[in-house]
């Protein structure tokens, strides 16, 4: 797990949430609790949250709808359903809407939501990294045009793995002098 891993638990019974807060009260989770989806809205407008967990059936915003709206405002959070009402129109329009990554029925199995959750927090962790690195590489990408712009020629250079400027053995030194003199003349004419 990474520095903080928020989860959202949302349901609209206060004993739904203290059993998954207490069936989860070993695993390295910083857990709030909301009893609606408006209610969880507001928290994830403060707080960025991993992983939410969200019940189906509730007064005001239903759960599909929730999640919907999740996955629209922050589709970087992973979204669980966890419903006592499991129809097979519900558990579609849950799943379209909101791109549900797994969906659980009451009563649940502790084990199976813990590695569910599991899982979920990692492929957070994962597609956040990913995130990062794309756009470490568009900066790359950019520097590169820019270096290419000021200095004609310079991407062409092979590289190693790790980074190093490779030069074949076949290159002579007047080849060499050359690129270094383009280098600096183009660095003089910026």
């Amino acid at each position: 797990m990474t520095d903080e891993t928020r989860i959202l638990l949302v349901d609209d019974e206060p004993h739904v949430i203290s059993a998954l807060v207490r069936g989860l009260d070993e695993e390295p989770y910083l857990i709030t609790g909301a009893h609606g989806g408006k209610e969880a809205l507001g928290l994830m407008a403060q707080h960025r949250y991993k992983v939410v967990i969200s019940d189906e059936k509730m007064p005001g915003m239903d759960g599909a709808e929730f999640l919907g709206a999740v996955k629209d405002l922050y589709p970087e959070t992973v979204r669980i359903m966890l419903t006592g009402h499991a129809s097979v129109e519900a558990t579609m329009r849950a799943v379209n809407s909101g791109e549900i990554y797994r969906f659980f029925t009451k009563p649940w199995d502790e084990t199976e939501l813990k590695l569910a959750l599991r899982s979920a927090v990692e492929k957070y962790d994962l597609e956040e990294e990913n995130r990062r690195l794309l756009k470490t590489v568009k900066r790359q990408s950019q520097e590169l045009k820019y270096l290419e712009k000021s200095y004609p020629g310079i991407t062409d250079l092979r590289r190693e793995a790790d980074g190093a400027i490779r030069i074949d053995e076949d290159v002579t030194e007047e080849e060499i002098a050359s690129i270094i003199a383009g280098c600096n003349d183009a660095e003089r004419s910026t």
